[in-house]
């Protein structure tokens, strides 16, 4: 029904900043909430933040509030990521999620991406 597929991950130093893109197929895009997990081994998956279906709303962890931001292009079918003053425990595999909720649970989502991996090194 919809497929996700993230990009942009890879090393970075503390401090530093990268920004992750999830493509989305299928024209329903719009229809969609999108919310951005993580998950570091031996950890519970984790919310990060979510942006309602127009792009009119977003929240985040308190974690990541204030050095993260989600935007989303619907007419590029894509939610981005970008991540600001990234420190050592923001280091997990990412994942992009879509559901018809605009919520902060997993099991709010149903279509999922692979994940990419994000490394902040110190």
């Amino acid at each position: 029904q919809v497929q996700l597929v993230e990009s942009g991950g890879g090393l970075v130093q503390a401090g530093g900043s990268l920004r992750l893109s999830c493509a989305a197929s299928g024209r329903t895009f719009n229809t969609y909430s999108m919310g951005w997990f993580r998950q570091a081994p031996g950890k519970e998956r984790e919310f990060v933040g979510a942006i309602s279906r127009s792009g009119g709303s977003t929240y985040y962890a308190d974690s990541v509030k204030g050095r993260f931001t989600i935007s989303r292009d619907n007419a590029k079918n894509m939610v981005d990521l970008q991540m600001n003053s990234l420190k050592p425990e923001d280091t997990a595999v990412y994942y992009c999620a879509a559901g018809r909720i605009y919520g902060a649970r997993e099991n709010d989502y149903t279509y999922w991406g692979q994940g990419t991996q994000v490394t902040v090194s110190s």
